[in-house]
């Protein structure tokens, strides 16, 4: 029996599952390690966080798709990687041995550069964590002053949707200020960033770009040249790091301790160990991270790993260099980026609506054997 071991639940590893049940392999046992029985889509989440849908309808039940898939899964904490012995650490559980191993385990904000953030700042990812602990933030006596840190896609689609939900909850009189230390949306187009400036003025956040952060405390944040921000709540979503336990694992790594692969999805350093999603960093072809690479990264590891277990080669997958990207403004409104191109309309939304619920059908409702 070989054993391949999925760790992480991310949006590449869900497409593995359906994939081998549909083309099983013999004396092949295929397993997931979760920390959650739920996986969010990141896709949905600002929609989740507007109120435009119920969590459940953005989330994928992990429980439900192993069964229908006959896939073994185990709820824990993956913890260390022992390649010398292959075998998977993980936290208040017996280690796990494996034959070929693949990671999905997105990043998280690397709050080290910013004094104070661990402490008094939310972490926007992971994703999971992020929706629990903000419910629990808005469950308390409402916080009035929100201060997001991070100016791309999603610092920027996470203030606008909270903004909305709480007008819509009837919390007037609360103020959003956006910190950003380049322009908003950097990987965007000229015209994309002029969109969201004049979305984001019409829903009277206030955006400082061009002010680095150097610490956030109780009161608020300060900015690098003294200024200070009063805050009863500071969100991040900047710059993201991997899990700490992959520097223990002797593979090579980027300089945001992701996890270096090539064209085959195969770490650089050991061709028994897979990566995709945010965790995974291309070597010939690097790309932001976004979503949309870890979806369609599903296909090309699925076939990967069959053929890797097979004893075939592995084939190269060139992830697109453009993406189209539809960007929400917090209610059922979107601004369409690829390249130099930019559109904008109410009827984006629900062309962006449509996709995502297409692609979690596709996990959602697998019939169980």
């Amino acid at each position: 029996m070989k054993e391949i071991v999925l760790i992480g639940g991310g949006h590449a590893h869900v497409h593995v599952l359906k994939a081998f049940a549909e083309r099983p392999l013999p004396n092949l046992r295929l397993t997931l390690v979760s920390r959650e029985a739920h996986t969010p889509y990141s896709g949905m989440l600002p929609g989740v966080i507007a109120g435009l849908y119920r969590p459940e309808e953005a989330h994928i039940d992990l429980r439900r798709l192993a069964a229908a898939t006959g896939t073994r899964l185990i709820i824990a904490e993956a913890t260390g990687l022992d390649r010398r012995a292959k075998r998977i650490l993980l936290r208040s559980e017996a280690p796990l041995p494996y034959d070929i191993a693949s990671l999905d385990i997105g990043i998280a904000p690397d709050l080290r550069g910013i004094i104070g953030a661990a402490e008094y700042a939310l972490a926007v990812k992971p994703i999971g964590n992020f929706l629990a602990k903000l419910e629990r933030l808005l469950q308390q006596p409402a916080p009035r002053r929100f201060v997001m840190v991070g100016g791309g896609a999603g610092g920027v689609e996470v203030l606008l949707s909270l903004r909305n939900r709480l007008n819509q909850d009837g919390a007037t009189g609360s103020h959003f200020a956006l910190v950003t230390a380049g322009e908003i949306l950097p990987s965007h187009n000229p015209k994309v960033r002029a969109a969201f400036r004049r979305l984001l003025a019409a829903s009277n956040v206030i955006v400082h770009e061009h002010s680095p952060v150097r610490r956030v405390t109780a009161a608020g944040v300060e900015l690098a040249d003294g200024a200070l921000l009063p805050a009863d709540a500071v969100l991040i979503a900047t710059g993201a790091s991997a899990p700490d336990w992959l520097q223990g694992t002797d593979l090579a790594l980027d300089s945001t301790g992701c996890i270096r692969v090539t064209q085959t999805l195969q770490s650089l350093t050991d061709g028994d160990v897979f990566a995709a999603g945010d965790c995974a960093s291309f070597i010939e072809t690097p790309r932001e991270k976004a979503g949309v690479y870890a979806v369609r990264a599903g296909p090309p590891l699925a076939e990967n790993l069959q053929r890797h277990a097979l004893g075939e080669a592995a084939r190269p997958w060139q992830p697109q260099r453009h993406h189209l990207g539809l960007i929400s403004a917090g209610r059922r409104y979107c601004v369409a980026s690829r390249g130099d191109f930019m559109l904008e309309g109410a009827w984006l939304w629900w062309v962006k609506d449509w996709i995502d619920r297409r692609w979690l059908r596709q996990y959602q409702s697998v019939p169980v054997k």
